[in-house]
């Protein structure tokens, strides 16, 4: 029965809490099930906790919602727990100097190289580091490997630690959080545990999709996310997909995930991937020549962490050989890299792809023509181009009939929105990017 209890005690202040027009006090959700009878369950309160700040309304909403889920009525009795003269002290304050959180000294704000492809989400993240819990809460960013995620997150934790010292910030991965939650459980530390992160300012967590198929956890966090929201603390998630397309997890978290502002950080251009190349050189302490930082921007076109590893490869293999860096340099370094480089993307490889999939002809789409047929391949081929090729947006659009910058930047934006949106067309543009990389 004691497992059983415990899921009906949970079940039922989920649903209190849910259905209550004001915050459940922060005692009651930190509170365990101490033992569940035929007609009685008896709940241990967390130090300090007074049964008291329970109004009557509360107690007969939980009271009636453990029989409702019991099957039968119950009694429902508060019991204050001493703790044993032997036990470990609660734990300390999250904002204590021994638990602040390991950062990256690099991944900072001045250090972060923005562009089309991350925008919104610099801005949303210096925004909560400005205003935490008031700005957005939650801030959700999703992208792939490699595109800046865990930056932009140990960003707003450096400005909030340089801005609010006294801040308690915790910042650390969804694996972390689980294995902690783990050790708590086997110790038996869970009521430390949530001392620790629901008395927090400000939670980061990276890749919360490892959520996944942990219901406990997922258990867990629901609470902690609903405490820390309710008093206006700030949450900082980040994931490699959108919340409604990670698998295994509780909708109620989904729909809290999408509380505050869902942002996602694509691919960087090929103008975002030479700031990228530069910032990267400059942090080394290296000035990189102009068309060695080209070279490695065209050969180098997937993410963030794979541009800095070109750089890094370039400088230590001009230290090797004890040779200045030239492109001639920066092309033996990268030379495994050319290769697959130089099979990839022209415009023409993108538009058979793209015509492949299609009713409709390359001569329509350098027409003037704009019925929807046309114009949503046309479209199409200028985002896939934006993506994969380092033509300019005025070469793009030179490359469909004389059309100007501006109407590429809306096709790319338009395309761009409806891969966010519509998973049957980002499997469509997915499918449509292979077969031009197969070209």
């Amino acid at each position: 029965m004691a497992s059983a209890g415990w899921a009906v005690w949970r079940e039922a202040l989920t649903q209190v809490q849910q259905d209550a027009p004001t915050p459940l006090p922060p005692w009651l959700v930190d509170a365990d099930l101490a033992t569940a009878g035929d007609a009685r369950f008896e709940v241990r309160l967390p130090p300090a906790a007074n049964p008291d700040d329970l109004t009557d309304d509360l107690r007969h909403a939980l009271q009636k919602a453990l029989g409702d889920r019991a099957g039968r009525p119950v009694q429902l009795a508060f019991l204050h727990a001493p703790r044993a003269p032997w036990a470990e002290p609660l734990a300390p304050r999250p904002n204590e100097t021994a638990d602040r959180p390991r950062l990256n000294p690099l991944y900072t704000f001045d250090n972060f190289v923005t562009g089309p492809c991350n925008r919104l989400a610099h801005a949303a993240a210096l925004a909560v580091s400005e205003m935490p819990g008031r700005a957005y809460n939650p801030l959700f960013i999703h992208a792939s490997v490699g595109l800046g995620k865990s930056h932009l997150l140990q960003a707003v934790c450096h400005r909030l630690l340089q801005t609010r010292p006294d801040t308690a910030a915790t910042y650390l991965s969804c694996e972390d959080f689980v294995n902690r939650f783990i050790t708590a459980i086997e110790r038996g530390r869970a009521e430390d545990f949530r001392y620790r992160f629901r008395h927090l300012d400000i939670l980061v967590i990276d890749d919360i999709h490892f959520l996944a198929d942990k219901d406990r956890t997922q258990e867990e966090f629901f609470h902690t996310f609903n405490t820390l929201y309710q008093a206006q603390k700030q949450v900082i998630l980040s994931s490699d997909s959108p919340p409604h397309e990670i698998p295994s997890v509780e909708q109620r978290l989904v729909s809290r995930f999408k509380w505050g502002l869902v942002v996602r950080v694509d691919q960087p251009s090929y103008e975002t991937r030479v700031a990228i190349v530069r910032k990267k050189a400059k942090l080394r302490g290296q000035s990189l020549p102009e068309e060695v930082i080209q070279h490695i921007a065209t050969v180098v076109d997937t993410n963030n962490r794979e541009l800095e590893g070109a750089v890094v490869r370039v400088l230590g293999y001009a230290s090797l050989c004890n040779r200045q860096v030239d492109l001639a340099l920066a092309k033996e370094a990268l030379r495994d890299l050319v290769g697959a480089a130089e099979r990839t993307f022209t415009i023409q490889n993108i538009v058979d792809a793209v015509l492949s999939r299609y009713n409709s002809r390359l001569s329509d789409l350098q027409s003037k023509r704009r019925a929807q047929s046309v114009t949503m391949p046309r479209q199409v081929c200028m985002y896939l181009a934006r993506r994969l090729t380092n033509q300019s947006l005025e070469e793009i659009g030179a490359f469909f009939g004389g059309r100007d910058h501006t109407t590429v930047l809306h096709a790319e934006r338009k395309i761009q929105r409806l891969v966010n949106h519509d998973p049957a067309f980002r499997g469509l543009v997915e499918a449509i990017e292979r077969d031009a990389r197969r070209a």
